[in-house]
């Protein structure tokens, strides 16, 4: 008789396995859920203040909002005003917190809070929706028109495209010895990055003002940098007048493009914003739940369930750790235990309390019930009634345990409730029956195997390793499954069964030997 195929089995194998990992893969590069338990991510926590007097008028105040700036993401923002209404809109691509109050007199206090993290390996991506245009300038008189029209010819004789020509004014306006042309424009006009900006978008080119903010950890009362950006036909290139830097540094955030005003209040007078920065390192699954509310991973998240139900998914999610165990030491290994998937239960039970404990209580219990269970043969009950009774015996037995542990001390023995104990009836029922029948050394063998099973599978399963990846990426659970299947379909010898044939591969090779002597 022709035997199946086994290509559908390998298939499904091969699909579960795949699938498990992939989507584990999908997860992690969607949500950016590290392999690795413990990992922490660095963040930026940024306060603005605004402080202004309120002349007793209806109050509006505006403050320009960072929106994606390169190199880094936000992914927390609060404001602190109490007494006033709060909102963030948008004006012109470019957005805006409002603080909005009926009345007020006095000096007031505005706090925006927002949290950075530092995204710089990530490539950004361009989101240009039109080209920009170059502004048009009006300077004051033609004494300075004629001298920045002398100035903007130099730089363009020395330039070959908007960067060049941008980096060759800030070295004009930057040199020891100005011209006249160069020092009549900063008479009039002090501001280097305005400067530069005009004569940029005078050549043609688009250019606008920007507003940077330097981290440094545990600052207080810093203030934003005017900068300038450029845009060279496909993106906007930021320049420092100062020094001359191209580019945008790691440590340089940018606040606020545009010519939009940084800071607008109605209704009050003197105000002005300051801001004060903290670098500190958060763990990274705290900052995915904050940022990745949206996505379909999240959605089908545990995470979003109450604390109480993941702790209980967490525990749940480890057991097919504990049944890849006991399907390999039984099938592959040849262990005998007493009852298939007990020692999972028992492993489970360890976790709640500790190893050494959970075995010496586990032994303690079950050599007690033994004792009472060769007492209870004597009384002739029946199975249905000697199993309830166990049960009520081994219930006891667990609560004296753990009040006497109490008593001295050890306050995780009232952890050892957590032992199973119908299943650990079951397990006193079936070692005496057991001794019976086989005799005390098959009990120390399936026992002993019982519990040298609940060892190895609580040792994998208390790993952070293994307790992270089940619980955040349970689809990993299907490789799992996936192994456990293959191995359902081994049929050769097991290893321990490799012994009973050790005697007779040395006669045969013995033999073998005497053979060719004989021979010879």
């Amino acid at each position: 008789m022709k035997k199946p195929s086994r290509a559908p089995f390998y298939t499904i194998i091969g699909i579960l396995a795949l699938f498990g990992l992939i989507t584990a893969w999908m997860r992690h590069v969607q949500m950016e859920i590290p392999f690795t338990p413990g990992v922490q991510k660095p963040v930026w926590l940024i306060e603005a203040r605004i402080d202004f007097d309120a002349t007793g008028e209806p109050i509006t105040a505006r403050l320009g909002l960072p929106d994606n700036p390169p190199g880094f993401r936000s992914f927390s923002e609060q404001a602190a005003a109490p007494g006033y209404g709060y909102s963030v809109v948008t004006e012109n691509a470019v957005r805006r917190g409002e603080w909005s109050k009926r009345e007020a007199l006095g000096p007031q206090t505005i706090y925006y809070k927002t949290q950075f993290i530092d995204v710089q390996d990530e490539v950004a991506v361009a989101t240009q929706l039109e080209q920009p245009q170059a502004a048009h300038v009006d300077w004051d008189g033609p004494s300075q028109e004629t001298a920045a029209q002398q100035v903007l010819d130099t730089a363009l004789a020395r330039s070959s495209n908007p960067q060049s020509l941008t980096r060759e004014l800030i070295k004009q306006f930057n040199n020891d010895n100005l011209d006249q042309n160069a020092a009549l424009l900063l008479s009039a006009q002090t501001d280097r990055s305005a400067l530069i900006e005009k004569l940029v978008n005078q050549a043609g080119i688009p250019a606008r003002p920007a507003l940077g903010l330097y981290l440094e950890d545990a600052r207080r009362h810093q203030s934003l940098s005017r900068l300038v950006q450029v845009y060279d036909g496909k993106e906007w290139v930021l320049f420092n007048p100062a020094t001359g830097e191209q580019g945008v540094p790691e440590n340089l955030l940018l606040w606020h493009t545009g010519g939009e005003s940084i800071l607008d209040v109605a209704g009050g007078n003197r105000s002005r914003v300051s801001f004060s920065m903290i670098h500190q390192t958060v763990p990274a699954l705290d900052l995915i739940k904050a940022q990745y509310k949206e996505s379909a991973f999240s959605v089908l998240s545990i995470q979003h369930l109450p604390i109480e139900e993941q702790s209980m998914f967490k525990l749940l999610l480890l057991l097919p750790m504990g049944a890849l165990v006991v399907v390999f030491m039984r099938i592959i290994i040849g262990l005998k235990t007493s009852g298939t998937f007990m020692p999972i239960l028992i492993a489970m039970a360890f976790l709640q309390t500790s190893l050494v404990l959970g075995v010496v209580s586990f032994v303690t219990v079950v050599a007690m019930g033994l004792v009472l269970r060769t007492y209870l043969s004597r009384l002739n009950l029946l199975l249905i009634s000697r199993i309830a009774t166990l049960v009520v015996l081994v219930i006891f037995i667990i609560s004296a345990l753990s009040l006497i542990g109490y008593q001295m001390g050890f306050n995780t023995g009232m952890t050892i409730t957590f032992f199973p104990m119908i299943i650990i009836a079951w397990t006193i029922e079936r070692m005496s029956i057991l001794w019976e029948e086989e005799g005390p050394k098959e009990v120390m063998v399936q026992g002993g195997g019982s519990l040298l099973v609940a060892v190895l599978a609580y040792a994998l399963m208390q790993l952070s390793l293994v307790g992270h990846l089940t619980f955040n990426f349970p689809e990993l659970n299907l490789v799992a499954l996936a192994l456990i299947m293959l191995m359902g379909q081994y049929t050769g010898y097991k290893l321990s069964e490799l012994r009973r044939f050790r005697a007779m591969v040395d006669n045969v090779e013995k033999g073998n030997v005497e053979k060719k002597g004989a021979e010879s």
